[in-house]
């Protein structure tokens, strides 16, 4: 058996079930190998796409995935995604093909380019070490949740391997003594109004902090990543930041103590601090010591997993007795006034034929009405990214997907395949802006080979939003508006089922095809109104 050969078999018998890729010669042997060891490889139209679709599949499913390139163009076209990835600490591996002679039209720095990226990076340096080699990027990943740019040279590829040779899988590291929580539990056994905020770091410890927040009277939410991961709880704000609705902010405004968990505390989390009272104590939970205090000053730090954290403060509180910031009338008033949806507005929507636009959150709140409750929904960037995130409504942490962490448009719509490959169980929903939607257009026709009963919906405001909005002071926006686009049209070219959308009487399409046997993918083209830009960006743009 050869190297390239070797190195797929061995990453399947570790674990690897789930591959995204576009081949070409240099990752041809690897990809089949690992199809032959019994993983499931999908193959996308554009590698930035196949980096995204395995991005969130690996968050979706909680193991470890893999996309498979060339080398080369091959990596570079795909480092959009690895870079969302890196950054979201996703436990990814890119298998690269990599050219090592200096003369070859394909040859960069892949090693170098790996760690622009925040990527680790491991060479399969020989057909001697090559089975080590694979083993350690699997624990980086596994163990580190990282995302590993793997180099696969073409020359050692195609090296024999000795035939007694076997993967053996890296031990994971020891677990770490038991952190001292005494701190955070005086903090929160003395606090009136206490809050606790979960990031994607404690979407395992979802019922370990439900039982804190129980011992201590807190209400609780989470970072944009990790919504849903309290649906249910009459306790819960949803999302803190940008995200959160009026009664959510002002709740978390008046908190006394707020502690993190496996979040980073960072501008978007807290609104550029502006969610955290002047006189708030503020703890931060985390499993690397780097992340406490990185984006604020904090006044206690627990190096360690959040579920351990949070079921030994819980002890150490002694069932404390007292309703904390709880009582019926709280209650009563989150059930009331939480949801966005409850919220009044103005409707911006009106206009005849052609003209006629709708307003994004009437368009929103009639989809979250009409869409199945059980559903995956992943959301691209842009001036429009709120309206999905805030009004459409989600069963648990594993029904949002969110790669935002590097703020690129153009992923959401590989987002929704790699969530929707994750979570079969489920509708998957696509929320796109017409500038993301065309930016990874080739990638609808994945979701149409897969067979994927997606619904795509795109905010089409004929622009890029962020930058009309943010730029309206009489600037000249000619680079940034577009004329209009049939995307419905380019939808039904690539296959899907399409309706285009002005106002609510145009939504009877979605529901017969909700109706219907689901046997063609659903794109919505949603003329929307924009008189305005949306307030979360406009707290984006502080962060510029």
């Amino acid at each position: 058996m050869l190297v390239g050969e070797a190195v797929g078999r061995a990453l399947a018998r570790l674990g690897v079930r789930q591959a995204f890729g576009v081949v070409g010669s240099g990752n041809f042997h690897v990809t089949n190998a690992l199809v032959d060891g019994g993983a499931r490889f999908v193959a996308a139209r554009h590698e930035g796409g196949a980096a995204t679709m395995a991005d969130a599949y690996a968050r979706m499913s909680g193991e470890v995935a893999a996309v498979t390139v060339h080398q080369g163009c091959g990596l570079t076209n795909a480092l959009t995604g690895i870079a969302e990835a890196a950054k979201s600490r996703t436990p990814l591996l890119v298998l690269a093909a990599e050219a090592t002679a200096p003369g070859s039209n394909f040859h960069v720095d892949q090693p170098a380019i790996a760690t622009a990226v925040s990527a680790a990076q491991v060479r399969v340096a020989s057909a001697e070490t090559a089975l080590d080699d694979v083993a350690r990027a699997y624990a980086l990943a596994r163990h580190e949740r990282r995302t590993v740019v793997v180099n696969l040279p073409l020359d050692v590829q195609g090296l024999p391997v000795d035939d007694g040779a076997h993967v053996r899988p890296a031990a994971p590291p020891p677990p770490p003594p038991p952190p001292d929580v005494s701190e955070v539990a005086g903090l929160l056994a003395a606090a009136r109004r206490p809050v606790l905020i979960a990031g994607r770091g404690a979407r395992h410890a979802r019922a370990d902090l439900l039982a804190l927040a129980d011992a201590c009277g807190a209400l609780v939410a989470t970072s944009a990543v990790a919504r849903g991961l309290f649906h249910g709880s009459p306790w819960s704000l949803d999302v803190s930041g940008g995200f959160a609705s009026p009664l959510a902010a002002a709740l978390i405004t008046e908190a006394d103590v707020v502690v993190g968990f496996g979040c980073a505390l960072n501008m978007w989390t807290m609104r550029h601090g502006r969610l955290i009272g002047p006189g708030a104590r503020v703890a931060q939970v985390d499993v690397e010591a780097d992340a406490i205090g990185r984006h604020r000053p904090v006044d206690v730090g627990v190096v360690g997993d959040s579920a351990q954290v949070a079921r030994a403060v819980t002890a150490a509180l002694h069932g404390r007795q007292g309703p904390g910031y709880r009582s019926d009338e709280l209650r009563d008033r989150i059930a009331r006034e939480l949801r966005w949806r409850d919220v009044p507005y103005d409707d911006w929507g009106g206009g005849s034929g052609a003209s006629a636009r709708i307003d994004p959150r009437t368009l929103t709140i009639a989809l979250d009405d009409l869409l199945p409750a059980e559903r995956v929904v992943a959301v691209d960037s842009g001036n429009f990214m709120g309206y999905p995130s805030m009004f459409l409504s989600v069963p648990d942490e594993f029904g949002f997907c969110f790669t935002q962490a590097f703020q690129s448009i153009g992923l959401g719509l590989a987002t929704a395949i790699g969530a929707a490959l994750a979570r079969p169980d489920r509708l998957p929903v696509a929320a796109l802006g017409d500038g993301g939607a065309l930016m990874a257009a080739a990638e609808l026709d994945t979701v149409r080979r897969l067979g994927l009963p997606m619904v795509v919906v795109v905010y089409n405001d004929d622009a890029y939003g962020a930058e009309v909005h943010h730029f309206a002071d009489g600037s000249p926006l000619d680079t940034v508006t577009f004329p209009d686009t049939d995307i419905a049209a380019i939808g039904a070219g690539y296959g899907f089922d399409a309706v285009t959308v002005r106002s609510v009487d145009d939504l009877g399409g979605v529901r017969s095809w909700l109706d219907g046997d689901r046997a063609r993918p659903l794109l919505v083209d949603a003329k929307v109104a924009a008189p305005q830009g949306s307030w979360w960006l406009e707290e984006a743009f502080r962060g510029h």
